[in-house]
């Protein structure tokens, strides 16, 4: 299995929110919010996954997606927006590699800040590449019950981002995997082929560091699509079984951690 993975980062992005003078927050947040629901779109529906990191940097799980896609990307933003987007493609069978490359990439290109770097496209992506991806989803165990329903909004939040918090850092330590909040209760992890064992585990430490239970679906496929959508139908699975880890495929498929 081989992940790709885009980083994407808007050009000279710092500099150009303040100047001529600082900018209002709220109209770069909107900016920022609009651009990414475009390149959401754009990475969607091309089968791929783009998650909003820092909002001036995004990572998308580009399997599928050549050259030409990218340059499509580069060109849509640049035609709607008044910034420019820079894109570092990296490839391994471990997304944290993966994302290690595509940085390195662009990294070599110029700073985020250098006003002379503009539109970079780095990297090589795969080329009729059938390889397997594995995405897995965690839910919360009833954070409408013990959260949303009893707790304001805010302390609601920290449970929820204690737990993002400790899943992302475990999963990128011992696994090289990738782990996203997408809302609600809701995180994505783009992962190298674990065993059952090696989520039990995750989910484990997130419960004792966080205090926050944990269930999750593993799904595989060609692209960021069909591997999400296979793991929230076992993420389903769980919820109507009552188990904490289901693969949408046999677990004997799963390979060793």
């Amino acid at each position: 299995m081989t992940t790709q993975l885009t980083l994407i980062q808007i050009d000279n992005y710092g500099p150009w929110t303040v100047t001529p003078e600082p900018r209002r927050e709220m109209d770069l947040q909107t900016m920022q919010s609009r651009l990414f629901a475009d390149i959401a779109q754009f990475i969607g529906s091309r089968g791929g996954y783009v998650f909003f990191s820092r909002f001036d940097n995004m990572i998308a799980v580009t399997n599928g997606i050549g050259r030409a896609g990218h340059t499509a990307l580069q060109e849509t933003v640049r035609n709607r927006y008044p910034v420019t987007v820079s894109l570092g493609i990296g490839t391994a069978e471990t997304p944290a590699v993966a994302l290690d490359e595509a940085t390195e990439k662009i990294q070599a290109a110029g700073s985020a800040q250098d006003e002379g770097r503009t539109e970079v496209l780095a990297g090589t992506p795969l080329e009729n590449d059938e390889s397997t991806i594995h995405i897995a989803h965690f839910d919360v165990n009833d954070a409408t019950g013990k959260y949303t329903d009893q707790l304001n909004e805010f302390d609601s939040f920290i449970h929820i981002e204690r737990s993002y918090a400790s899943l992302m850092e475990y999963m990128r330590e011992a696994h090289g995997a990738l782990s996203f909040f997408v809302g609600g209760d809701n995180i994505i992890t783009v992962c190298p082929e674990l065993s059952p064992e090696a989520y039990q585990d995750a989910i484990d430490h997130v419960e004792s560091d966080a205090g926050v239970a944990l269930k999750v679906g593993v799904g595989r496929g060609v692209s960021a699509h069909d591997a999400g959508f296979a793991a929230k139908h076992a993420l389903e699975d769980c919820r109507f079984d009552g188990t904490t880890v289901e693969f949408d495929h046999p677990q004997a498929a799963a390979g060793d951690d």
